[in-house]
């Protein structure tokens, strides 16, 4: 095992897998953050437009809250892709801690599946110009910039490092905030990615994934097409790998959701869930 590995094992060792999205380390005595600091984080003036405009869908102020971020953590958000949940966490964490943004390493030999629809949102898009297509940047380099910019505005943020690793490996522990589902597309050991992650925490070590919800009994079928999971099914699966449910967040729930389509018509929010799971001690 490399060096960095043995080092974010030892990290693992942890307390916390947030959302799926972060393993961390903190000392018993650091109380969560309140309410008010949570607020002055979600609405610091250097943020960007594009984050304040996902936060109308996430809540991240009451996923903080949910979740209990305590300063001084080590976090690691796995599957960060652009990076919306890693720098909140390294907001939230300051710099006593580090966060730790995870993506998978390219596989040259491996058969690419068939693209999956365009996530689903509330409303369709305006069209954007034909000369306006964005780029995307991997997820090391988005996380890079990131971590530049909060250090250019002198943000008492945590270091945000890219790591990139295969999920299922120790140590896997992700931050698949809204992706659990993609590793049914992705063809991810979800199995054994859970079992890594159950090893890795310590007696107490707190799991929480969310995701957008599924109809009763399509499982992770409709991963590719609707973007969604059958909670109870998701549940199971983490729960099989020793996994106790602690708590439920209710923040993003939307009964009014019909959950039958990737885009729920009429327009309105996913119907979303949020478990919290526990190693039992």
């Amino acid at each position: 095992m490399h060096a960095r590995n043995r080092s974010l094992r030892a990290w693992l060792g942890a307390s916390l897998v947030l959302g799926l999205a972060a393993c961390a380390q903190v000392g018993p005595s650091q109380a969560p953050l309140t309410t008010q600091r949570i607020s002055e984080i979600v609405a610091a003036p250097d943020r960007s437009e594009a984050d304040r405009t996902n936060d109308v869908r996430r809540k991240p102020d009451q996923m903080l809250a949910f979740i209990g971020i305590r300063p001084g953590m080590t976090a690691l958000d796995v599957s960060a892709s652009g990076g919306y949940t890693t720098e909140l966490l390294a907001r939230a964490i300051g710099p006593a801690g580090i966060v730790y943004g995870q993506s998978r390493p390219v596989d040259p030999n491996r058969v690419a599946p068939k693209p999956a629809a365009p996530e689903g949102g509330t409303a369709a898009p305006a069209p954007a110009p034909a000369t306006s297509a964005p780029v995307r940047r991997p997820s090391p380099q988005a996380l890079a910039d990131r971590d530049a910019l909060l250090r250019a505005h002198q943000v008492a943020a945590a270091t945000i490092v890219a790591v990139v690793q295969p999920f299922e490996i120790e140590p896997a522990i992700r931050a698949l905030m809204f992706n659990y589902h993609d590793l049914g597309f992705l063809g991810i050991d979800r199995a054994r990615m859970n079992a890594a992650i159950f090893r890795a925490l310590k007696p107490g070590g707190i799991f929480v994934v969310a995701d957008h919800a599924g109809r009763p009994g399509t499982g992770i079928s409709e991963s590719d097409t609707l973007h969604r999971i059958e909670e109870s099914f998701l549940r199971g699966e983490v729960e099989a790998a020793g996994f106790k449910l602690a708590e439920e967040g209710k923040f993003l729930r939307n009964p009014g959701d019909p959950r039958d389509r990737n885009t729920p018509e009429p327009p309105q929010p996913k119907d979303e869930f949020v478990l919290k799971f526990v190693k039992p001690r």
